[in-house]
This record gives structure tokens, sequence and C-alpha cells, in this order.
């Protein structure tokens, strides 16, 4: 399973600066007194430094770097950090569209997952789903996640949660996020398709991975949401880098590997402005050419009537070692376009193994 942590240590309490300053006061023998006559200070301005309630300003910090030998950037830096963790401590008041928010979001499985802390404040589980998805605040949500979402083509996903799709969508994300590839390349890219068209005869998944990283596509195996029953989805991070993301939604070879083939399409032949996410029940003219493209990849036109004509798994096989694709590739087409029943032929499906314990 698929675990993405990314959480920085924020304590829930803020130590002033002046604790420090204390601290060196006391190893340089200084009293108070005596610090705010060399800096120029009111003995109470010094006295306020100490408890946090005035602020080290940068001329301040100068003059401690003078006096204490301490530079002035840790100084400068030790408030910052101070006035950070007293904003970041303040209680924050959530309203009834922030918790109706959050409860739109699979928050335990996140948490399961180690996406998000184990944290049972409703202000501090705020702010940690807030960096999960990389936003400053929930009207930044809205711009960059619901709204586009809510615009996908792909809508019947949302026969899904929509909060399952996004944060399955952002773990996605963040995982690509990490993986190196070269530039894009359509050429290189269709090349590449071939040979993986011959992995689905005998070869593992996982290698597809290395494949496409040289075309410059990042696929990502992520194990399915909870109520997100999306299979994949295609998308572009910037004119030179794309993405494939898949789930294990199915696990049987014939899907797979249409799934993979399907999202492979969306690269070559539509835009790179849209994100694609797919549940394999849509019907629209991008997906129709999405699925012809997959369908005539693996099995090219030219075999639809031969095809059509097998009735025994025996020649199931010897037609995939012909083409040089995997069975179950077969039996699925043959199913998919009702000339097998669904359990005929099942046993010739293999079952795909991508993510950690599927």
């Amino acid at each position: 399973m698929t675990t993405v942590d990314h959480h920085a240590f924020r304590p829930d309490y803020a130590i002033p600066p002046g604790e420090t300053l204390r601290d060196r006061l006391a190893e340089l023998n200084l009293s108070q007194a005596e610090l705010a006559a060399r800096a120029g200070l009111s003995t109470k301005h010094v006295n306020q430094i100490m408890q946090g309630i005035a602020p080290i300003t940068l001329e301040t910090a100068i003059a401690l770097d003078r006096i204490t030998g301490v530079p002035a950037s840790i100084w400068n830096r030790r408030e910052a950090d101070y006035r950070e963790a007293l904003l970041r401590s303040k209680p924050r008041v959530l309203s009834a569209e922030d918790k109706e928010w959050i409860d739109a979001l699979p928050i335990k499985e996140l948490k399961k997952r180690g996406c998000l802390p184990d944290e049972k404040d409703p202000s501090r589980l705020f702010d940690a789903v807030l960096s999960f998805f990389g936003v400053a605040d929930r009207a930044a949500f809205e711009r960059v996640w619901k709204v586009p979402v809510a615009s996908f083509r792909r809508s019947s996903a949302y026969k899904s949660s929509p909060g399952a799709v996004i944060s399955w969508l952002r773990i996605a994300q963040l995982e690509a996020q990490q993986r190196k590839v070269e530039p894009y390349s359509a050429a290189t890219f269709r090349k590449v398709l071939r040979d993986i068209r011959a992995l689905t005869a005998s070869g593992d998944p996982n290698d597809l991975v290395d494949l496409c990283a040289a075309a410059g596509v990042v696929v990502v195996f992520v194990s399915g949401v909870t109520g997100c029953r999306i299979s994949g989805a295609a998308w572009w991070t910037s004119p030179s880098r794309a993405v494939i993301a898949l789930t294990d939604r199915y696990k049987k070879d014939d899907f797979f590997w249409f799934t993979f083939f399907h999202e492979a399409a969306h690269l070559l032949l539509h835009s790179k402005k849209q994100t694609f996410v797919d549940d394999g029940t849509d019907n629209d003219v991008i997906e129709n050419e999405a699925n012809a493209f997959a369908a005539d990849f693996l099995i090219p036109p030219e075999h639809q009537e031969r095809l059509h004509r097998l009735s025994t798994e025996v020649e199931v096989k010897e037609f995939a070692d012909d083409l040089g694709i995997a069975p179950g590739i077969v039996v699925g087409r043959l199913q998919h376009d009702e000339k097998w029943g669904w359990n005929k032929g099942h046993g010739l499906k293999r079952t795909v193994r991508i993510v950690d314990g599927d």
C-alpha cells in the first residue's frame, strides 16, 4: 500500500528567543540591566524581550550580535520561528463549512496510510489536511481541487465519493513528484507502448515503469481509496512530463492492460490541459477514442474476424501466441464483445500484482 509521509515537526508550544538570550547572558555573566546599558535599551524593554512580549528587531539583533557574539542571523531566525509558532499555536475556530469539508474526506484511511498525522484536535487536523493537499486554505482547495475535478468530463467517477477520488489523485500526485523521467517524446512513447504490449504475454507489469520513464511518462501504482471506484488517471505536470496513475481496483491482467493503454491514449490523443479520471463506464467521444485506441492496439482490427470465431481456450491461447499478447486479454475482449459469457475462459486471466498487499 502506498504511504506518503511528509509531516514536519511542529510543536504546539512557542519558546521565545529570550530564553536563548537568558542562557547566553548567564554564560557571559551579564545581567539584564548591563545588557540594556550596552544595547541602548531600557531594562523594561530587555525584560519584555526575555518574555517574548517585545520582538527582536533587525537593529536589536545586530546589537545582540556585537554584545553576545551570537550572529544576528540566529537572533532573527529565532524571532521568526517564535512568531510563526505563536500563530500556529493559536486555536483555529472551524466553521460549519470547514467541518463539512473534513467530514467529506476519507480522514481515517488517510491517517492509516500515513498521509495525515493521527491528530484528534480538529483545528490541527484541519491544518494537516491543508498541508496534505498543498493549499493555504479551504478556498484555495476549492480552486485547485474541487472546481477542476467537478469539471472533469469523467464525471461518472463521482459515482465514487468525490473526497475519495480527490484524495486518491493527491496520493498519486505526491508519489509522481518523486519520480525522475526523461523529457516527453511522443515518438519514443509510441515505441515504448509496442514493447509494453509484448510485456503483457510474459513479463512483470512493474517493468513498464522504467520503460515509460524513458519516454517522459511517470507511471505510479496507488492502491484504491475506499469509496473511490476509478481505475486510472492521466494528466500532464508540464509539456514535457506526463503521469499515468493506476489502481488495483481490478486485479486481472485483461482489465489492467486495457486501462493502461486507455490512459496512454489520453496522453497521445488528447489535451495536455485536462486530467482524465477513468472508471470504465463513461461513454463520450474522447473516452470512446481512448477505448478504441486501447482495443485496437492490443488486438488490431484486421484480427477481429478471427477473434470472433474463437470458441475454445486452446484457440484463445494459439491466437494470443500469434499476436504476442496475454491470453487473458483475448478472453476479456471476447467477453466485452459479448462473444463469450463472463465466466467462460476466466481461468486464462492472470492476477496482476502492482501494489503492496494486493
